[in-house]
């Protein structure tokens, strides 16, 4: 086995996420609908925009789809939408990309965090209820890394509280949640388009879903300054219009998103049995799909116990395979929002997350030559890192009390 310092010698790097691979296999079909684009000359919103528009709520099963500048600006203007400002507050997962929090904020809110589910990421309904009193005005769920978080339990607090459901899909598109998808299952749904996504644009860019008629015309309005057509501005809204050239591309990668999907999915099932195969799996613990989710994948995300997973993580990628933390700080710790007043150990879940995860490539391009080079590195970073630390015998969970 060659050495981490004889670089020449090592098999070829395997990336983290690989858009050039994907590229490859639509390049045709892009470039024809961009250059429809360029021969209409017709950039902003527009035709394009609307059939994209029109296609994302056919995927998601909504009756409304809107489209908007970019996930960010889709949770901003849900809120918005739906009423949400200063003094309000709405409860979500300090364990996210910090724009769920940020959008919060950005309108005058509050982001009220409760600690998320040890297994699945997301938030912990129980605590959720626990949270709910008289400022509360919205709960937003953040369906992490591709899988929906415990709707049924967060809809029927959204009911008997009269307070909106916002989910957070933005790395969720095509997720299922006892068979509905993602973006139906609270009062609106938010979508991001960022090119790492599973749906992912030449760009920034974002939809919202709902069945809401009055949301729906309102998030119209509100994404081109508050204007109800003529020039007649009945608020101040934003300048958070989809481009066509993006529309365009999205339109192309839709049609083959139900392929690529299952390829992640694929591909998390072939980790789970390599991890299984090399003897990894008493080291690590692979991501969990609940029964009744369908998971897209988003992420692979394990979870590395023992004070290790930094290490694992330096080895790996030293041996030139991609990895990364999502999400390395929780939100209630991040420094703009210390005057929240919130402690690490207030939310012990997601502080012991934040140091424990460790995503794994799984772009749905990956070969099974790949996916097996990574396995193999990941158990030769554990059994290296680990050997000194851990006692030899005994199960997981003993040697965790050791």
């Amino acid at each position: 086995m060659p050495t981490l310092t004889d670089t020449s010698s090592l098999p070829e790097p395997v990336p983290f996420i690989d858009l050039v691979a994907q590229y490859q296999t639509i390049r045709d079909e892009v470039r024809q609908t961009v250059d429809e684009v360029f021969e209409t000359q017709r950039f902003v919103l527009g035709e394009e925009v609307e059939q994209l528009e029109v296609e994302i709520a056919d995927y998601c099963d909504a009756r409304y789809a809107i489209g908007c500048a970019s996930g960010t600006d889709a949770l901003i203007l849900s809120l918005i939408a739906l009423g949400i400002g200063p003094g309000d507050e709405v409860i979500t997962s300090p364990f996210t990309f910090f724009a769920t929090a940020g959008a919060i904020h950005r309108v005058g809110a509050v982001p009220k965090f409760v600690d998320i589910d040890p297994v699945t990421y997301n938030l912990d309904p129980q605590q959720v209820e626990d949270a709910i009193d008289e400022k509360t005005k919205a709960i937003m769920p953040v369906h992490i890394f591709g899988q929906c978080a415990e709707m049924e339990t967060l809809w029927r607090l959204s009911v008997r509280h009269n307070i909106p459901l916002i989910e957070d899909a933005c790395q969720a598109i095509g997720a299922e949640y006892r068979g509905r998808r993602a973006g139906v299952l609270g009062t609106v749904g938010c979508f991001s388009f960022f090119p790492t996504k599973n749906l992912g644009g030449a760009g920034d860019g974002g939809i919202i879903t709902t069945d809401d008629a009055d949301v729906a015309a309102r998030l119209r309005s509100l994404r081109v300054h508050g204007d109800a057509g003529g020039y007649n501005h009945l608020e101040v809204g934003f300048n958070s219009r989809l481009d066509a050239l993006q529309a365009a591309v999205l339109r192309v990668k839709l049609r083959h998103l139900e392929s690529w999907s299952d390829g992640r999915r694929n591909n998390a099932s072939r980790y789970d049995e390599l991890l299984q195969t090399l003897n990894v799996a008493d080291s690590v613990t692979a991501p969990v799909t609940a029964a009744d989710r369908r998971h897209v994948f988003n992420q692979y995300t394990l979870r590395i116990e023992g004070g290790h997973r930094d290490a694992i993580m330096g080895y790996m990628r030293a041996a030139g395979v991609g990895c990364a933390v999502y999400y390395p700080i929780p939100l209630h710790m991040q420094k703009c929002f210390d005057f929240l007043g919130y402690k690490p150990e207030d939310f012990p879940e997601s502080q012991r997350a934040a140091a424990e995860v460790l995503s794994l490539p799984i772009f749905a391009e990956l070969t099974d030559q790949q996916l097996t080079r990574v396995a193999t590195v990941l158990a030769e970073a554990a059994s290296t890192v680990t050997t000194l630390k851990f006692p030899t015998t005994g199960t997981k969970s003993q040697r965790r009390a050791a």
